[in-house]
């Protein structure tokens, strides 16, 4: 029988607000240890707790992107457990009315198909602190700063069957957070993180134990987490065993799961409702009032990409998927006049830069203004491709716009017939057991055999000569020959 993998995931994506959900504390990334948590984030003696409207809009933001039910009616729980970063002694969570109910994501799968994956209900709740393990020797240190953080947790239900369906899902989501501008999406610094619920099963039975791999902060590591967890539990199962139903962490280093405690159920955590806090009641117009304002959503902007530009779906794909990815590619595309050459530098010289120096696009040395120059000298032939590598090198590296590094680096391309004519004469001449092979070989080899000889032409002229006025002249001036 064939064992069949069963996924679900509960994300959790810190809203981003100015304050915390039920104090005035900031929420900035970043600040000195302990100084961003204030008296109601611990909740000490005499205080209470107010709650952050601009969540709730962020969150009723996220259930009518999805088309989810909206709770007109939601209520706060204390979720009861003992952990070092939680000072309170509990969490103030939601369980039984959530503000946001059943809705779906639609993924595309490898093949080209795409797959409706179910959203349970997505709650609003208050972050815990952190603990800090790698800074400290046989010891733990305790960050309160992200106490009571604003957290949208977003519950899947057990649709996804392979690692790759759910690496799909956690992708679209964060697309959507991140164009809603609800949340930042930064994974490096936790505010967008995942605990994968997998368990596995022959086809057609029920549901097997699960395991809940907890806050994993990377697309690579998810996709990694679940398949060494499939492969465990499958070892496991065939070799006599039974799964525990577990809370486990990844070790990234080890590539590997291992067990942190026993999981808890919800009659573990002792739920009931928060007294401090009043039930949240919203109406249809608070409703239909965000709905209209939503900006435009990552999978409209894909299908304008692919009508407007004439993108491929991948191209679109990717570059729908990060509104300010998007919006750089569109002010380039307007300055160019060239929306694939665009997409082309956008995805792939600039992407690269971005990836090598770890640095997101919002901070991206080279702006949309400053590409889209250098894409217009590559279209007008006052430098080839190759030399606007070099000019995006050096606007990457120093500034400046294209126009000012090609007249100070003397990078102008050579279109000049006569002077390439001339360069083209001197490659034969130099290279006749080249020229030879030229000559004899078929001509439907001939094609390939040309390379050496533009690459001679170009080195002699520094890269500067017109590929392809070289390409004209040296395929007529060697044709001669034959």
């Amino acid at each position: 029988m064939e064992w069949e993998t069963v996924i679900g995931l509960e994300i959790h994506a810190q809203l981003a607000t100015n304050t915390k959900i039920f104090s005035g504390a900031s929420t900035a990334f970043g600040a000195e240890p302990n100084t961003q948590a204030c008296a109601v984030d611990l909740a000490l003696p005499g205080t209470l707790p107010v709650f952050n409207e601009s969540a709730l809009r962020m969150a009723v933001m996220f259930g009518t992107a999805i088309d989810a039910e909206i709770g007109k009616v939601s209520v706060f729980d204390r979720k009861n457990y003992f952990y070092p970063d939680l000072p309170k002694g509990y969490q103030t969570s939601q369980l039984f009315y959530p503000i946001v109910g059943e809705g779906h994501i639609d993924i595309e799968l490898e093949d080209g198909t795409t797959k409706r994956i179910g959203v349970t209900r997505a709650h609003l709740e208050e972050d815990a602190g952190k603990s800090l393990h790698e800074e400290f020797t046989s010891q733990t240190g305790i960050d309160l700063n992200r106490a009571g953080t604003p957290l949208l947790e977003i519950v899947s239900e057990p649709d996804m069957r392979s690692a790759e369906e759910a690496v799909a899902y956690v992708k679209k989501i964060h697309a959507l957070v991140t164009n809603l501008g609800i949340c930042d999406g930064n994974m490096a610094e936790g505010s967008f993180r995942c605990d994968c619920n997998v368990s596995v099963r022959y086809k057609g039975e029920e549901l097997g134990n699960r395991t809940e791999t907890k806050n994993i902060n990377s697309f690579r590591f998810i996709e990694k987490a679940i398949k060494g967890e499939v492969i465990r539990q499958i070892d496991i199962l065939e070799d006599g065993g039974r799964i525990t139903q577990e809370t486990r962490l990844y070790d990234a280093d080890k590539d590997e799961t291992r067990s942190m405690r026993s999981k808890e159920e919800a009659n573990d955590y002792r739920y009931f409702p928060c007294p401090d806090l009043l039930p949240i009641v919203i109406d249809d117009e608070y409703i239909d009032t965000i709905r209209k304002a939503l900006p435009e959503l990552p999978d409209v902007r894909r299908s304008r990409f692919v009508d407007t530009y004439q993108l491929s779906a991948y191209d679109a794909g990717v570059l729908s998927s990060y509104k300010p990815l998007s919006d750089f590619f569109e002010t380039v595309t307007t300055v160019s006049a060239d929306a694939k050459l665009s997409a082309n530098w956008v995805m792939g010289e600039l992407s690269k830069h971005l990836n090598q120096h770890d640095t997101d696009i919002k901070n991206s040395p080279v702006s949309a203004l400053q590409l889209g120059g250098l894409l217009q000298r590559i279209k007008d032939n006052t430098i080839s491709g190759n030399i606007a590598k070099k000019v995006f090198e050096a606007m990457w590296n120093e500034g400046g716009s294209a126009d000012e590094i090609i007249e100070a680096k003397g990078l102008k391309q050579v279109t000049d017939t006569g002077a390439i004519e001339k360069i083209v004469d001197e490659v034969i001449a130099n290279n006749q057991k080249q020229v030879d092979q030229y000559t004899a070989a078929e001509p439907d080899k001939r094609g390939k055999m040309i390379g050496f000889f533009m690459g001679q032409v170009m080195k002699a002229s520094g890269g500067k000569a017109n590929p392809g006025q070289v390409q004209g002249l040296m395929k007529q001036k060697l044709d001669a020959l034959c």
